[in-house]
């Protein structure tokens, strides 16, 4: 199952090798969005749901076309119009409850919610999102979702028998939201689940999800899983024997010391490698990011190399992180002039050395 990937490759690519280029998700939000959502949230202000919609809609525009002038081949809006990964869902999903702020790390907090009654699918989660950002973008649009063990792994489960059982039954609405998009014209998903790595013999759980979710899903639709934290040696290989396309892995925080936890076994799909660290505030320079991608190529041939960020980076000052994504973006284009002149050296997976003109 290597994906429809050649759909992304922008029209009159300059080079023959192709390195897909894309983001995580989550994107700084402009100081004036977060004002306007604390405006929208004080019952005080003179501030109304017209007036939240249209700063939704103005920073999606604007951060959608901040990423594509970074010159990223596959773009989203940034989440400007998302809150918290669970949070921003269980909103939107009939059955879950919220009880207070939960403190996550630091500073940070969300609203954890609780399962209060069996889960149903109500309103439709993302497919006005991707219809607002596929309308206003030039290039091709990813649609972050979040994933249903995540979302029943971070929620107090007051109802079922069981957190696998929650899963599965989030698994179905997930389906249901993902056949919604692709309706909508979505062909590129990227499911998220950062719980899967930290929780050790859940990737059955998670396998069993997926299955559930790609239900009826047509081939053309690129599907890929993002996983961060935790120990992947936990996941790999059991994960290859997922039904998504692409496997896109927080690697660049930890210096990629797990990096060798994909070379034991070949890595048989598509490797979105993160080439950015999410949670330092510098921008790599285009060297460090270019030794950074020649890594993933000791796992993968070009082909089915895609390069991001480790992670959303919504915590960046917006400066940084559109310092990062150019650079992420130059640094790929010139690793692609120097596999098409023979100059880098592919490592396959097993070990194996093939020229970059093979």
């Amino acid at each position: 199952m290597t994906g429809p990937r050649e759909q992304f490759r922008p029209e009159n690519h300059p080079n023959d090798h192709f390195l897909l280029t894309t983001v995580v998700g989550s994107y700084p939000k402009p100081k004036w969005h977060d004002r306007a959502r604390e405006m929208f949230e004080d019952g005080d202000a003179d501030f109304g749901e017209d007036e939240w919609e249209e700063s939704k809609d103005d920073a999606s525009r604007l951060i959608t076309h901040e990423h594509e002038r970074s010159g990223l081949d596959v773009i989203c809006d940034g989440e400007m119009r998302r809150n918290e990964m669970v949070e921003y869902f269980a909103h939107r999903i009939d059955g879950y409850e919220f009880n207070g702020r939960v403190k996550v790390w630091g500073h940070n907090y969300f609203d954890k919610p609780s399962v209060a009654d069996e889960v149903e699918y109500g309103e439709q989660w993302l497919v006005e999102e991707f219809e607002f950002t596929d309308e206003v973008a030039e290039r091709p649009v990813k649609v972050p979702i979040t994933g249903p063990y995540t979302l029943a792994n971070w929620s107090f489960n007051e109802v079922y028998d069981s957190e696998e059982e929650l899963a599965y039954e989030l698994a179905d609405l997930v389906n249901e939201e993902i056949e919604a998009l692709v309706e909508a014209g979505a062909r590129y998903i990227q499911i998220d689940e950062p719980a899967l790595a930290t929780t050790p013999d859940d990737h059955a759980i998670v396998g069993e999800c997926l299955e559930r979710i790609v239900d009826d899903v047509p081939e053309d639709v690129r599907l890929g899983l993002h996983v961060c934290y935790g120990d992947y040696s936990r996941i790999y290989p059991e994960i290859l024997e997922y039904p998504v396309h692409e496997y896109d892995l927080e690697l660049a925080n930890g210096d990629y010391e797990q990096l060798d936890v994909f070379k034991e076994h070949e890595f048989t799909k598509d490797f979105a490698m993160g080439v950015l660290d999410a949670h330092t505030a510098e921008v790599e320079s285009v060297e460090e990011i270019k030794e950074n991608i020649k890594k993933g190529l000791e796992v993968v041939p070009p082909e089915r190399l895609t390069v991001s960020p480790d992670c959303g980076v919504k915590l960046l000052p917006r400066e940084v992180a559109y310092g990062k994504m150019e650079n992420m973006v130059q640094a790929a284009r010139e690793i692609e002039e120097e596999l098409d002149a023979g100059e880098i050296d592919v490592v396959a997976s097993g070990g194996a050395e093939a020229s970059a003109d093979d």
